[in-house]
């Protein structure tokens, strides 16, 4: 059996507030609703009996209703007859008619309203979710729960929309049910090249559309061997069932595309672009593949980068291949997300005016404007892959005429596998909040990527996914903070790192005040202490190539030659100002100025921008060698704090999580001490500086 996350509903409520629980009245719109629509709206009211058996012990009773000018009118069966005073509690949800609106704002897909109602006559009291949508009404059920769950108590919330139309979670699970980058056991969607649909299929739909994820990629962005049959009838009826039960609720099914599908499955001598043949086999395969999944939402696209194919082999731009294939999806509303992950992998390091991180903004700069209005640009959150820190794209603020989505990890893959505690939210949010200087206003990430910025309509955020078959879903029960952090924040982008971490350990674990203090304190120091003890200031990497684990100073794997930060007896960093690669003039000017100067560039971000000598000081007043052998000491004793902290709890909490957590706590300290002593070292060794506090560093 899996574990049950946040949705295992442990409410502690006053005998008032159960009151609410133990009726529930529905109106399906049945007139109205499509049937995905009454599907979500059907789901929400599944959810009610749910929260309610936990709460108060039994499922609620059950009344059918409409709505007439205004008022409510129970149409089943009357309430049993009162008596005086006494007044009938429930919750109601509220399918809102368009010309029954009163707020235009609910319009927007996926919107709620959570209100009181009031009815005197009849002595109702009842909390309502309105909406117009099923997802609205899902969504704002969710939320209702929540509430109860986290404050023991439901309030009026007003209207509430999803800050970004796209939210969506990336898996890179493949065929045979191993996850690349997987840290969680194997696929749930995958097995032997089979599709698999199962009770937990269900309830991972169930799970994700709780915090208001609408999309899902379930294979891997390297389409290989059988992956690329998945676009063929083999698989049609498995996808089909799959996009339907996560179409109920509001989730649509996408696929990662081989580009060189027409050779691979089509038989074709060429993949290119602009050729008639290709073009009339994509046309042919889109008008297949929506005829057998009507719900299908579209394809995620790896092109040119890592040895993928695209259309750079035939001398064509991202934007010919990705606006061919959006040209022959476009009728059937579906969607082309373009991955930005492009550089050359076989680039001479050695060479100083080679940089990685200009190829972003290199390749795609020049082509702004020349997409299709489906075709999203998704870019990752920094200009390099997923490290503990980096600068923001500069490809975000950028690119002014092009949809664009940020694509983030949720999977650990360089924050410790999921064997370390590292909650990445507080990451997320200097991401979303950085502001680009595009525009005098609504000019950071999270702007952009809303359409609040400039005029593009398909935009979100895109998630690279941390779950698997494990039977607490993430491997580290902490992990899953990332999952539902994630999921809140890319439907309510104003919510805070720590309400966030709030809102999850107390729909997660018992409600005792000194688990809520011991969690937020672990979670909200949790990325400070993995910088501290890994990668000094903003260098990255400096882990074991290809399985990114564990401390390797030189261990960036396209570098065969230890250039890559540039260290040496002197000092560390790569110079990419003006001087040096260039990188900061990718920046609109404000930025461009910050990080161009040492002076004004963050010290988090030093070495990423500059090359610094060992003996320089930084803005906290220690050498740049003194502030590497203190990090790398303070990082261990800030995972000893952890630990002490996570012990407390043991009592609290069940054995079997207790134990888990505490193992990866283990783990992680033990790899944590590796980290303080391989870099500690090297940097000793190369600099022949001693420590100023004469600490054994070996």
């Amino acid at each position: 059996m899996y574990f049950k996350a946040w949705l295992d509903y442990d409410g502690e409520l006053n005998e008032s507030m159960k009151k609410y629980f133990s009726t529930v009245l529905s109106n399906y719109g049945s007139n109205v609703l499509s049937k995905v629509e009454r599907q979500m709206y059907l789901h929400a009211v599944e959810e009610v009996k749910t929260a309610a058996k936990a709460f108060i012990g039994n499922k609620p009773d059950e009344y059918d209703f409409m709505i007439s000018d205004g008022n409510l009118t129970v149409i089943k069966e009357q309430y049993d007859e009162k008596e005086d005073g006494e007044w009938e509690k429930g919750i109601l949800l509220y399918y809102v008619p368009e010309n029954q609106m009163d707020e235009e704002a609910l319009i927007t897909e996926g919107a709620y309203a959570i209100k009181r109602y009031y009815d005197e006559e009849k002595r109702l009291d009842l909390w309502t979710v309105r909406a117009n949508s099923g997802a609205g009404i899902l969504y704002g059920t969710f939320a209702l729960i929540r509430q109860a769950v986290c404050e023991g108590k439901i309030a009026d919330t007003g209207i509430v929309a999803p800050f970004h139309a796209l939210r969506m979670l990336n898996h890179w699970d493949n065929m045979d049910g191993t996850i690349e980058r997987g840290y969680s056991g194997n696929s749930f969607f995958f097995s032997k090249n089979q599709i698999l649909i199962t009770e937990r299929t269900t309830f991972y739909a169930r799970l994700i559309a709780s915090v208001g994820i609408n999309g899902v990629v379930i294979n891997n962005v390297n389409v290989k061997d059988m992956a690329t049959r998945l676009i063929s009838p083999v698989y049609y009826a498995k996808l089909r069932e799959l996009s339907k039960i996560f179409a109920g609720y509001g989730i649509k099914i996408f696929l990662s595309l081989n580009f060189a599908a027409p050779m691979e499955l089509g038989g074709l001598s060429e993949c290119d672009p602009l050729s008639e043949d290709v073009i009339r086999w994509w046309k042919e395969k889109m008008q297949e593949v929506y005829q057998e999944i009507p719900d299908f939402g579209g394809f995620l696209v790896k092109a040119d980068s890592e040895g993928r194919p695209g259309p750079f082999t035939y001398g064509r731009t991202h934007a010919e291949g990705a606006n061919m294939l959006a040209k022959e999806i476009a009728p059937y509303g579906g969607l082309i997300i373009w991955r930005c992950f492009v550089y050359n992998c076989r680039q001479d390091w050695r060479d100083k005016k080679t940089d990685r991180a200009r190829a972003g903004y290199d390749n795609f700069m020049p082509l702004d404007g020349k997409f299709l209005d489906n075709v999203i640009l998704q870019i990752k959150n920094g200009p390099m892959d997923f490290q503990v820190r980096e600068p923001v794209s500069p490809l975000f603020g950028g690119l002014m005429k092009t949809n664009q989505m940020l694509e983030v990890q949720i999977a650990q893959e360089y924050t410790g596998q999921q064997r370390h505690v590292c909650y990445l939210v507080p990451m997320w949010k200097e991401v979303l909040d950085f502001h680009t200087y595009c525009k005098e206003n609504e000019d950071t990430v999270a702007d952009i990527i809303s359409g609040r910025t400039f005029p593009i309509r398909n935009c979100g955020i895109a998630g690279v996914s941390n779950t698997g078959d494990d039977s607490n879903w993430t491997g580290h029960d902490l992990a899953a903070a990332n999952l539902y952090g994630f999921g809140r924040l890319s439907f309510d982008n104003h919510l805070t790192a720590e309400e966030i971490a709030k809102e999850w350990i107390s729909m997660t674990f018992p409600k005792k005040p000194i688990i809520l203090s011991n969690l937020m304190y672990i979670l909200m120091n949790s990325w400070r202490a993995y910088e501290s003890y890994t990668s000094p200031l903003g260098i990255g990497w400096m882990v074991n190539p290809s399985y990114h684990y564990g401390p390797n100073v030189d261990g960036y794997e396209y570098d065969r030659w230890g250039t890559y930060h540039r260290a040496d007896c002197k000092g560390i960093g790569v110079e990419r100002s003006s001087k040096g690669t260039g990188y900061t003039l990718q920046y609109q000017k404000k930025n461009a100025l910050m990080y161009e100067d040492v002076s004004t560039c963050p010290d988090e971000l030093l070495l990423f921008f500059h090359r610094v000598l060992y003996t320089d000081r930084l803005k906290s007043g220690k050498t740049l060698i003194q502030h590497i052998y203190d990090s790398h000491f303070e990082g261990v004793e800030e995972v000893k704090e952890f630990i002490r902290l996570f012990c407390q709890l043991e009592e609290y909490l069940e054995e079997a999580v207790f134990q888990r957590i505490l193992n990866r706590l283990t783990e992680q300290l033990s790899s944590a001490e590796e980290w303080r002593d391989v870099v500690n070292t090297y940097f000793h060794r190369i600099s022949g500086i001693e420590d100023e506090k004469a600490r054994i560093i070996y």
